[in-house]
């Protein structure tokens, strides 16, 4: 069964993505994080459907399963996902996020994930509107905005899409739910205080961890570094 790790509901914890990795070295990559302060490890199952790119799937979560304590936080961009849930849990995700704009009853899948006893992410594109969650936050564990166009790792930050992470931060506060508030898309030293000041708890990072001149473990330090400067809200 999957194991629990505390929340974060308040500050900030990062969650390297293994997107920005080296997929011929990935479990040098995971052992390269641990004891880094990451909080967990952000994996992106693609299909080349729902996102123009094709990545990670139940092996790859089987095979790292082994080799790291860390939880994994599944992030399924992909058309369907209700198909593949009890798939993913067995293969050992920890957590499953999936995108609004893929679940015609985002509630029931929310709940299917929880009953699987994995906690729940509910995701939302750049284009796609913040009130979409705030239906359903209450059975949620974590809220995610894209910050870039999903399908493709390197990209720059899309600004704008911080007003959104602001508005979630309202309604989860308003609401009085125990659901973390993650950035997904081009984290990097320049913009996590900005993310930290909309109010985000968990910020998904891949180049600037795994490119950082001192490695992920260098990489996960300076983003934490930069963004306790902030955290006022």
């Amino acid at each position: 069964m999957p194991r629990t790790w505390p929340r974060c509901l308040n500050g900030v914890v990062i969650a390297p993505s293994l997107l920005a990795a080296d997929f011929g070295r990935l479990a040098e990559a995971v052992h390269a994080l641990e004891g880094s302060g990451a909080d967990r490890l952000h994996i992106d199952v693609m299909d080349g459907a729902f996102v123009p790119n094709f990545t990670f799937g139940t092996d790859t979560l089987r095979a790292l399963r082994g080799e790291t304590d860390l939880p994994f936080e599944v992030h399924l961009m992909v058309r369907e996902p209700d198909q593949h849930l009890r798939t993913f849990a067995e293969a050992g995700a920890d957590a499953m996020t999936v995108h609004w704009e893929a679940c015609p009853h985002l509630h029931r899948t929310l709940v299917n994930i929880r009953a699987l006893g994995c906690r729940a992410g509910g995701a939302i594109n750049v284009s796609t509107p913040a009130q979409s969650l705030y239906d359903v936050l209450d059975v949620m564990d974590l809220a995610l905005v894209m910050t870039v166009d999903p399908g493709f790792g390197g990209q720059a930050l899309i600004p704008r899409a911080l007003t959104k992470v602001a508005e979630l931060r309202r309604e989860i506060d308003a609401q009085g739910v125990a659901v973390e508030l993650e950035v997904d898309g081009g984290v990097d030293a320049a913009n996590a205080a900005l993310c930290a000041s909309a109010g985000a708890t968990v910020m998904v990072a891949g180049s600037s961890v795994f490119r950082h001149p001192e490695g992920p473990a260098g990489g996960v330090r300076r983003l934490l570094e930069v963004a306790a400067r902030d955290v006022t809200r």
